[in-house]
């Protein structure tokens, strides 16, 4: 049995090189995307080992059908980039990381919820300005607040695990409810009531072509002026002009966000001395109460572990049984 894994980080060499040990598989590293010009280096293996980020080339499953290559096993949970049908179609089965460390995430939406009350970002500015006076930026307490959490799944419940240890009051919407956080009389019936209600909103959901600017001017005038927004999950469920133009005005009094709708040029690239050419982008990052971070929030020990070894469980069991929990194509 025999794997080759593009994108490989150094930070995640070692949980692969562990694996393939203990496993007794050989799995190829590769620090290079998957791509039009490396596409022939798949031939010859049994399963490609990729990650969620970046773009795949159209002809992929056409080769690993060619090249019989039966799996392709996502390090992420999102696989709205991946044609699924197109790999149905070939033969190939896809398999994502449902979750790798829900805390880790839900742990960061909070931390970066806090900073944006206590409002750091500007206090950071104050200080290397010397400028050490208070006023005007009185803070908000996390536990006089209404949160509003959209998404209620492993991480959206994590989130709110934590933000009731707090203190906070919340409400949840999800079309698909927990029963637990049902039994507690958490949710709302709409998007509309929970953004009526939230002091603060934190996005817990995935990406789909319906969700796409789920935030945008129209969700934005129905929420309560001077909200604060947290994304960690997709860039592309905020509109993000209309996010500017709410921060500027004041309507929203602070996002925070670690992902970007035109992400993938930017983070995790080394820009220094590089001007930036995405205009939207250095608007945002350029206002004190917007605090972009580069979609770190997974970025733990325990999920970049779990991220590569869920996915390599992941290849050798449709492998060895053609089957396996994490498998997102029919």
């Amino acid at each position: 049995m025999n794997f080759i894994a593009f994108s490989v980080r150094d930070d995640e060499r070692p949980y692969f090189e562990k694996w393939a040990q203990v496993n007794n598989v050989k799995v190829d590293l590769h620090s290079e995307e998957i791509s039009e010009d490396n596409l022939d280096t798949i031939k010859g293996y049994d399963a490609v080992i990729g990650l969620q980020t970046g773009t795949y080339p159209l002809g992929l499953f056409a080769k690993m059908q060619e090249y019989g290559v039966k799996d392709l096993s996502i390090r992420n949970v999102g696989v709205d980039n991946i044609d699924l049908a197109a790999a149905s179609q070939k033969g190939v089965t896809v398999t994502n990381v449902p979750a790798y460390s829900p805390n880790a995430i839900a742990e960061f939406a909070v931390t970066q919820l806090m900073q944006m009350l206590r409002q750091t970002r500007t206090y950071r500015r104050k200080f290397a300005e010397q400028d050490y006076r208070w006023a005007p930026y009185i803070s908000k307490e996390l536990r006089s607040m209404t949160v509003g959490v959209v998404g209620t799944g492993r991480i959206g419940r994590a989130f709110i695990q934590i933000v009731q240890g707090f203190g906070a009051k919340v409400v949840a919407f999800d079309p698909y409810r927990n029963p637990e956080l049902e039994a507690a009389g958490l949710y709302v019936d709409s998007l509309e009531e929970l953004f009526a209600k939230a002091d603060a909103i934190s996005l817990h959901m995935p990406a789909t072509d319906q969700d796409k600017h789920i935030i945008g001017q129209e969700a934005l005038a129905q929420m309560k002026d001077g909200v604060y927004l947290v994304n960690t999950a997709r860039g592309s469920l905020i509109d993000t002009k209309a996010l500017i133009a709410a921060l500027k005005s004041g309507k929203v009094a602070g996002a925070a966000l670690d992902t970007y709708e035109a992400e993938t040029p930017i983070f995790n690239h080394d820009l220094r001395n590089q001007a930036l050419t995405d205009e939207t982008f250095k608007e945002l990052i350029s206002l004190d109460n917007a605090l972009v971070t580069p979609h770190i929030a997974f970025y733990t020990e325990t999920a970049v572990k779990n991220m590569v070894e869920i996915a390599l469980d992941s290849a050798k069991s449709v492998l060895e049984t053609g089957q396996a929990s994490t498998i997102v194509n029919a």
